[in-house]
């Protein structure tokens, strides 16, 4: 098995062409161990969402090669690629993205039935009891708290057993503590079941719940830290948004 659950080699994406040309990534290099928790940051239109999206699978680099798990993704067609991110690939966003008229069980099994498998009741029931929700697998969106909510898309994205579990701004709509909840839970699986998990974020405290983050600004890669406090964190954000684009 590969150590590492994704490589970027040189990765370059850029929109347009000509002087309307925009590079939002610039030769980026990275690697992703397995079983680690690394978190992106950067100041607003450094590269991060594309970061995501490139690694992921779910835009393609202008240049350069991203593997996943030993699997080269450049030159995949779009059915493999779409299988890929279906089996091996986990996607937690800000927005819960829950179906309304589905309960909490049905929401989690769904990314199964898009797939053609049938769901297991005890398979999406040990899911949910892994997040807390042992409880809660008969309740819709609408008589759940956010945090809650958050927890059953955490659910609905571990359902497959994915490689990697991509986060963007998975905290972002929560409250200070619920937001902790569920950082706390993420460490958790990092630490107890060698989950492999890249989170986007603009927020110290969350980044101070991995064990590294990884700098972004103008589309380059600007330095890392490992075992990151929030302070750390914050004070690193402070100097990369003072520098003059």
């Amino acid at each position: 098995m590969e150590k590492d659950a994704i490589q970027l080699r040189s990765v370059t994406r850029a929109y347009g062409s000509g002087d309307g040309a925009v590079t939002a990534l610039d030769d980026v290099s990275l690697v992703f161990p397995r079983s680690t928790f690394t978190a992106v940051m950067g100041p607003s239109g450094s590269g991060k969402s594309t970061l995501l999206q490139c690694a992921a699978g779910l835009d393609r680099p202008t240049s350069g090669s991203v593997v996943v798990g030993g699997t080269e993704l450049t030159g995949l067609s779009e059915r493999k690629l779409t299988l890929l991110r279906r089996d091996r690939i986990g996607f937690v966003f800000q927005a819960f993205n829950l179906l309304p008229a589905l309960t909490a069980e049905q929401n989690v099994a769904l990314p199964l039935r898009l797939a053609g498998r049938k769901p297991g009741k005890r398979e999406v029931r040990e899911v949910l009891a892994r997040v807390g929700l042992g409880d809660r697998a008969r309740h819709r969106p609408t008589e759940m708290s956010g945090g809650q909510q958050q927890r059953v898309a955490l659910a609905r994205a571990l359902i497959t057993r994915p490689d990697v579990l991509f986060g963007d701004e998975p905290t972002g709509a929560l409250d200070s503590t619920t937001s902790r909840e569920v950082l706390t839970m993420l460490r958790g699986m990092v630490d107890t079941d060698g989950q492999t998990i890249v989170m986007v974020t603009h927020d110290p405290v969350a980044a101070s719940y991995a064990d590294r983050v990884v700098f972004l600004a103008d589309g380059r890669v600007n330095g890392e830290l490992l075992s990151p406090t929030a302070e750390a964190v914050a004070s690193r954000m402070t100097q990369l948004e003072a520098v003059p684009c």
